[in-house]
Parts: C-alpha cells; sequence; structure tokens
C-alpha cells in the first residue's frame, strides 16, 4: 500500500530558515580570512553550541537546577547566529571587513570550546534525599481475631406457610367438563390432564386444580 507524504510547514520553515543562517555565517567567516572547511565549521559550531545550550536549559528547567549557565551560552550563539546574519544585509563591506570582525571570527573557536565544555560536564542535578523531618506514614496494625474451624449454626429459618390452594371458577370448570366429555365421546378414552389444560389455555396450577375436580387421572 502507497503511503501518503505530508511535509510539515514548520520543519520545511525551520529548515530554509537553518539553510539561510548557515550560508550568512559561511560568508562571514570567509570574508574574515577563514577558507576551506574552515569557513564552513564556523556555522556548525555556531548552530550546535545554540542547540546545546537550548537542550541543557530545558534539562535544567525539569530538575530544577541553575539556568544562568544555559541561557549565557543561549545568548552568545544566538548574538553570533544573529550577528551575522545583520552583517550580510550589507551593513558591513564584506570585501574589506573591519578588524573587529576578523578577532571576533578568530575568537569564536576557543569560545565556543569553553562553552561547550561547560555544558556538557554540568552536573543533571537530582533529586535529593527525604528530609528527616518529614512527618511518618503511620503504621496500621491489623488484629486477627481466633476464627473457629466450624462457623456456628443458623437458626433454621420459619417454616413457609402453605399456599391457599386456587379456587375454580364455576364457569371454567363447567366449560371443562364439557371439553372432557366431548373427548370421551369422540375418542372413547379419558382426557389426559395436559391435554385439558391445553385446551382450555390456563396455567399448570389452575389446570391441576381442575383435573383434580373432574377426578382425571
Amino acid at each position: 500500500m502507497r503511503r501518503r507524504v505530508r511535509l510539515d510547514p514548520l520543519l520545511v520553515q525551520a529548515a530554509i530558515a537553518g539553510a539561510l543562517s548557515f550560508s550568512h555565517l559561511h560568508d562571514i567567516a570567509q570574508a574574515a580570512g577563514q577558507t576551506g572547511w574552515q569557513a564552513w565549521a564556523y556555522p556548525v559550531s555556531v548552530d550546535l553550541l545554540l542547540v546545546a545550550a537550548w537542550r541543557r536549559l530545558m534539562v535544567a528547567r525539569g530538575c530544577g537546577g541553575p539556568q544562568f549557565g544555559p541561557w549565557l551560552w543561549f545568548l552568545v550563539a544566538l548574538a553570533a547566529s544573529l550577528g551575522a546574519n545583520v552583517a550580510t544585509a550589507g551593513l558591513l563591506d564584506l570585501d574589506h571587513p573591519p578588524a573587529w570582525l576578523r578577532l571576533t571570527v578568530a575568537g569564536w573557536p576557543a569560545l565556543a570550546f569553553l562553552g561547550g565544555t561547560l555544558l556538557v560536564h554540568r552536573p543533571t542535578p537530582t533529586p535529593g534525599p527525604v528530609s528527616a523531618s518529614a512527618p511518618e506514614r503511620p503504621v496500621s496494625v491489623e488484629v486477627f481475631a481466633d476464627v473457629p474451624d466450624e462457623p456456628p449454626a443458623l437458626p433454621a429459618p420459619p417454616p413457609t406457610p402453605p399456599t391457599p390452594a386456587a379456587t375454580v371458577p364455576p364457569a371454567l370448570l363447567d366449560h371443562a367438563r364439557r371439553i372432557a366429555d366431548q373427548h370421551h365421546r369422540t375418542t372413547g378414552a379419558p382426557i389426559t390432564p395436559d391435554a385439558l389444560r391445553t385446551r382450555l389455555g390456563v396455567p399448570k396450577p389452575l389446570g391441576a386444580q381442575i383435573a383434580a375436580h373432574l377426578q382425571l387421572g
């Protein structure tokens, strides 16, 4: 089954912005006298320091640790990236760069190495031990009584009073007698209680009462 690939606009925007910033940093480094792979290493160094400082800042926020160091190196990397992008807008003559730009580009590797080292080797704060003054949870003690092997005998329930016999209406009894007589004349045999109850369409207890009145076996 063919899967449809959907592009995330945020990722596209981030890729375009990153490529432009990368190119501007390369142009600044190249204008300051860096050539070959060195000019390409400068944008990588700036972007990596920016990402590392942001990640360390998120870790410090989650653990409640100090945030001054991550914020400092994040702002330093952001200033280097933003400054390079602004400098390529025509504010500086890149064919004849000023001395301070050459000094900044030349001193960046040492500054980035220091910031990356401090960010990597900064210990991650861990939750401290539980304070001794914290109230202790009460310990519940359950007391189990001796349970006898056999449960005590329960008193017998009171006897259920007998259900009074249902009274058969005389009209229904006469109708049942006519059906029984007709069945006997037609078949020569007495009708059974179940057959009589089916013909009458009455419940089984009432059918048994009618059969008892008619003395059907």
